[in-house]
């Protein structure tokens, strides 16, 4: 039987979805490339499905989207075995759709750079358990008939996760204003030539980590402590020629939000080069991650090219 094509009506009933699709997606892929590419499918799925036996489409829509992330996060986890360096994942500018909703600190933390790098460490299954149940409220009925499991078992897998992703610190709710003001310190702290500014602002357990994907130079392993972080921080923000044609030359810094943080953005000659994420506790700031793989920032820089950010932050 030929399905019937696509009603105007149920192109726009799709796309209405489209951005929970992508939020859902990114949070289990930790990628906006392939978030982008598992809900173009689901919508290819959706115009070969029989829609009039479709009862609740957004239901519907979900559980194809996850069952396609879950199919595909096991061969993402063989490709970031051999990954050059460290694995983080795309950056998500603030203001960006796919950042999903944000309205509890579960929404929030569950898309925080360094979540979703703890995420790495779950199951396909508990990694979908907790993404659809803490960060989109979706009922564990739901969630069970998904994944083909029960209720009882669904419950179980959430506990397992978030005891897998437990964090000792709530991370700090910020707005553009909020960030700019972290970030400014920042930059002063890490500019000042002197690391004890740049300690004062970290947590002692602080890690810093970046990922080039081997295109550009990035520490291969997280590095860890105050001192340690304050240290490579200060040799970093050193003005150093040589070091800035690494990324087309001398970058413009703007203070910014990405996946719920402040973030530093760099940008040389009107194109993003790099973000790096401050990941902003009650006690200071715990994480430093920068991301200048250029195959990870695609997204980034077509929100940044279509965006407005007043001018670069006087550094250099």
């Amino acid at each position: 039987m030929t399905k019937e094509p696509l009603r105007q009506d149920e192109v726009g009933a799709f796309e209405s979805f489209r951005p929970r699709l992508e939020a859902i997606a990114y949070r289990l892929l930790g990628s906006a490339a392939e978030a982008e590419d598992a809900a173009q499918e689901t919508f290819l799925r959706w115009s070969a499905a029989d829609r009039e036996q479709i009862r609740v489409p957004e239901a519907w829509l979900t559980r194809v989207l996850t069952n396609l992330c879950l199919t595909q996060l096991g061969s993402a986890r063989a490709r970031r075995e051999v990954y050059v360096g460290q694995w983080l994942p795309e950056p998500v500018l603030g203001g960006d759709p796919m950042l999903g909703p944000a309205d509890t600190a579960e929404q929030r933390e569950s898309v925080s750079t360094a979540m979703l790098v703890l995420m790495e460490r779950l199951t396909p299954n508990e990694r979908a358990v907790y993404v659809l149940r803490e960060a989109f409220a979706v009922a564990h009925a739901e969630i069970a008939e998904t994944l083909g499991i029960t209720e009882v078992a669904s419950q179980q897998i959430l506990h397992r996760a978030k005891q897998h992703l437990a964090t000792e610190r709530p991370r700090v709710a910020v707005d553009r204003t909020a960030a700019r003001q972290v970030v400014e310190e920042f930059l002063a702290a890490a500019t000042s030539g002197r690391t004890e500014p740049l300690v004062r602002m970290l947590t002692s357990d602080a890690m810093g980590t970046g990922d080039g994907g081997g295109k550009i130079p990035a520490r291969r392993k997280p590095f860890f402590g105050a001192v340690t972080v304050a240290k490579f921080l200060r040799g970093l923000f050193r003005p150093a020629p040589a070091k800035w044609a690494l990324l087309g030359g001398r970058p413009d810094l703007y203070a910014w939000t990405a996946n719920g943080h402040p973030a530093l953005v760099a940008v040389v000659r009107g194109e993003l080069v790099g973000v790096m994420t401050l990941e902003a506790t009650t006690e200071g700031i715990s994480a430093v991650l920068s991301q200048v793989n250029p195959d990870k920032l695609g997204r980034a820089a077509r929100q940044w090219a279509a965006s407005d950010p007043g001018d670069p932050l006087e550094v250099w």
